[in-house]
């Protein structure tokens, strides 16, 4: 049995496809022909044309004077594109996605402008923690669009053909990382699955944070200016330990990229797979594939961590046009009608209150055996146990230290050594930014 690669790696793939066509041009492909008496908002961003067109017509719709012109971006390569283009004070961007733990030092750089204007109304649209996490040092610097957790996702027939109970979908159910791995060296044992478990976030800070915090490790960093590494503490050495003997033991396969962690386990490699909710879409189009979602896991004695974060939208503070970029991003995020708009295309979570009850409601409604649960874990980990990455001014650097240890543990150096390593290099990074 095959399956498709993870919204991410289709993502990346697609995005790169099309700009190669494109011979580096921005597209507009999202956008209607231009009219008279008609502005266009130049819209910049990581996700292919067809997760916007949605959002992008039902704006146009309600402000016929207005149109949207769509530039995707692979997401590998965002970041860079907006230093290069805002350290140049670009104008031909209007609106762009922020990556949310890297708003701070997209404010201090100057590139995002301040929304404290309407900071009322979405303080009271969008959730409490997605308002913070779009805001810094007391201004309103971004919209929210998006938030995130991740599940659990499991393979019932592998699971059935070893004689291992399917997870519960409760809360209250979790299981250990530890329960994890004896059921998943059962599978490998009497199923002749080749791994145990799969990540989908392999190397990512995102998706590695939640072991890190589960064993009382924290963020990684610390000080009154969140400008001092925290990585060799004890809750981070265990951590990396046990992730670094996954791939030693051969429980997680070596050489694998996050974008193809989704095919493995729809392929029927291992019994189970932690990763986000684009993946529910791409595994219920899978007719002869059987599967379920449950609570990510925790480690026995410590706590229930998951992660959280997603995308906000910003202005330009060089566009000429931010009047209208705001009305573009006012819809998207502050009206429920745009929210839902925003994932209609793609299974990604609404920051809207209004939106998120709607979208939770409808899976619930539309719950099939495989995505029993699905709602009431998204409510419960975004309530309870989410953990947003840490908010300096230093993320950037942070992740891409952090990345290159992650790899490194992953294909054998020793866990201590190498957060030591990523420590002193931390140090050293930072002190430019002091």
């Amino acid at each position: 049995m095959s399956g498709p690669l993870s919204r991410r790696g289709l993502l990346g793939a697609a995005l790169s496809a099309t700009l190669a066509a494109a011979g580096g041009v921005a597209l507009s492909g999202c956008s209607s022909s231009g009219q008279d008496r008609t502005r266009t908002v130049r819209f910049l961003g990581p996700e292919t044309p067809e997760t916007f067109r949605p959002v992008i017509r039902g704006f146009e719709r309600a402000h016929p004077d207005l149109r949207v012109a769509y530039t995707p971006v692979p997401p590998s390569q965002l970041n860079d594109v907006l230093q290069l283009r805002l350290s140049a004070k670009d104008s031909a961007i209007d609106v762009y996605c922020v990556d949310q733990p890297r708003l701070p030092a997209l404010t201090a750089r100057g590139f995002l402008t301040d929304l404290n204007a309407i900071r009322e109304r979405a303080r009271v649209a969008v959730t409490r923690e997605q308002y913070e996490i779009s805001s810094w040092q007391g201004t309103l610097r971004s919209l929210p669009v998006w938030t995130s957790t991740q599940y659990l996702f499991y393979n019932a027939d592998l699971l059935r053909k070893a004689g291992v109970p399917r997870p519960g979908s409760a809360p209250a159910d979790r299981w250990t990382w530890e329960e994890i791995l004896r059921a998943g060296r059962r599978v490998m044992d009497r199923s002749g699955a080749d791994h145990a478990l799969l990540l989908e976030q392999t190397d990512a800070y995102y998706g590695l944070q939640p072991l890190v915090e589960s064993l009382h490790g924290g963020s990684g960093i610390t000080g009154d200016d969140m400008l001092t590494p925290a990585v060799t503490s004890r809750g981070w050495i265990d951590a990396m330990t046990w992730y670094g003997k996954l791939f030693a033991d051969g429980l997680s396969p070596r050489g694998v990229s996050s974008f193809q962690m989704a095919s493995l386990f729809t392929g029927g490699r291992a019994p189970f797979f932690v990763g986000g909710p684009w993946n529910l879409g791409a595994f219920a189009a899978l007719k002869d594939f059987s599967w379920g979602t449950a609570p990510q896991p925790y480690f026995a004695g410590g706590r229930a961590v998951t992660p959280t974060d997603s995308w906000s939208w910003g202005i330009n503070p060089y566009s000429g046009r931010q009047r209208d970029a705001q009305r573009f991003m006012e819809y998207a995020s502050l009206t429920t009608e745009g929210s839902l708009a925003t994932v209609a295309a793609s299974p990604l979570i609404p920051s809207n209150r209004e939106a998120f009850d709607r979208y939770a409601a409808d899976l619930e409604h539309k719950a099939t055996r495989s995505t029993e649960g699905v709602a009431a874990i998204m409510r419960y980990e975004l309530a309870e146990t989410a953990v947003s990455r840490p908010r300096t001014i230093g993320y950037t650097q942070f992740e891409t230290v952090m990345a290159s240890a992650f790899s490194d543990i992953r294909n054998g150096s020793p866990a201590e050594d190498r957060l030591a390593k990523a420590s002193d290099e931390l140090i050293r990074t930072w002190e430019r930014l002091r």
